[in-house]
């Protein structure tokens, strides 16, 4: 260790420092936090505890000599500039002014969408985007050949199928259940891939954020609620929610979620095609299979899922129409959220 702090105040009183580059250099290998007197301090706790009084010293001395020099060079380096005179610099020119950037749309739905939900208890888990098949389809209930997989259309890594880019944030669901015991409570906000033509109203990347519940006694009212009192904090307290019954392989009962539109508050406009409702998801009871297959026993334990884009939810909360605008990187179009908070 004295070895060491002889060595480094050699390098010290032997470094360079005649320009701004070398002081630069200089303060960052000596005297910056991750600098070579930082390492000797955190090594002192190796010297015997008989010696550490010694050793410590010795490095308060070498740690005032560094900043000692520093200053010196640094105060040198200033006089020498003020005495240069004029550099060449024209100071007339006109300043370049500070420009504010903003968070992306999708960003600021994302985390308002991850407030909402941490207010009333849930968790924020993440997964892997390349998956296997059985996170992605067989575990959640998509046996092999069943016609549901034929509806998300897959980006395949291997020619056996068996490594895919994943299709919905549902893998998620399906980690947290294997590495975890209920009861369980979680969003999974994430990028999702599917092999769709882009357009006004589709593209091969977007994000989907899910939700799980698992627990005793876990019923469709709660999952009603839930959803309830997210779309009310999403889009406003006069907004109403409906469920229609649809199928999903991994929850029964299913259901779309639908809720009021509110650019015509129900009363039918081109937004909603006159119906006075747009769909925002989907959701329902996790299937038993799917809690049997991850290691949850479904006699004990039930749960509720549910899931929507976050495009989808953005483009209806800032009224966008072409869901190419968000990937398209248009400072116009980005400009307009500067003031979102």
């Amino acid at each position: 260790m004295v070895e060491n702090i002889q060595h480094v105040a050699q390098e010290i009183e032997a470094a360079p420092l005649t320009n701004a580059a070398e002081l630069e250099q200089f303060r960052i290998a000596y005297i910056g936090r991750k600098g070579r007197i930082a390492d000797l301090f955190d090594n002192l706790k190796q010297v015997a505890p008989e010696q550490r009084r010694e050793v410590g010293q010795q490095l308060n001395t070498l740690k005032n000599r560094a900043q000692e020099r520093f200053d010196q060079a640094q105060e040198q380096l200033a006089n020498s500039n003020d005495t240069a005179g004029d550099t060449g610099f024209d100071f007339t020119l006109p300043t370049i002014p500070n420009t504010l950037g903003t968070r992306h749309p999708l960003s600021l739905v994302r985390q308002e969408i991850v407030r909402i939900f941490e207010r009333i208890g849930f968790n924020v888990a993440e997964g892997p985007e390349m998956e296997d098949d059985w996170h992605n389809f067989s575990a959640l209930n998509f046996p092999e050949n069943h016609p549901a997989r034929e509806m998300q259309d897959t980006f395949f890594l291997s020619e056996d199928k068996e490594r895919l880019l994943r299709t919905h944030t549902s893998t998620v669901q399906v980690r947290l259940m294997e590495n975890n015991q209920p009861p369980l409570r979680s969003i999974m906000p994430g990028r999702v891939y599917r092999n769709e033509a882009i357009s006004a109203r589709a593209h091969m990347v977007f994000h989907q954020v899910e939700g799980l519940y698992v627990n005793k006694g876990v019923s469709f009212k709660d999952l009603k609620e839930t959803l309830y009192y997210f779309a009310k904090e999403m889009f406003g307290q006069d907004t109403q929610i409906r469920f229609r019954p649809s199928f999903f392989p991994f929850t029964e009962p299913s259901a779309e979620i639908d809720i009021t539109c509110f650019i015509c508050k129900g009363e039918g406009c081109n937004i909603c095609k006159g119906s006075g409702w747009v769909e925002i998801g989907g959701s329902g009871m996790v299937d038993p299979a799917v809690l049997q297959s991850s290691g949850i026993d479904p006699e004990v334990y039930s749960g509720f899922a549910f899931g929507m884009g976050i495009e989808r939810i953005t483009m209806l909360k800032y009224q966008i129409k072409d869901l190419r605008l968000f990937t398209e990187n248009d400072v116009r179009f980005l400009r307009q959220f500067e003031g979102v908070i």
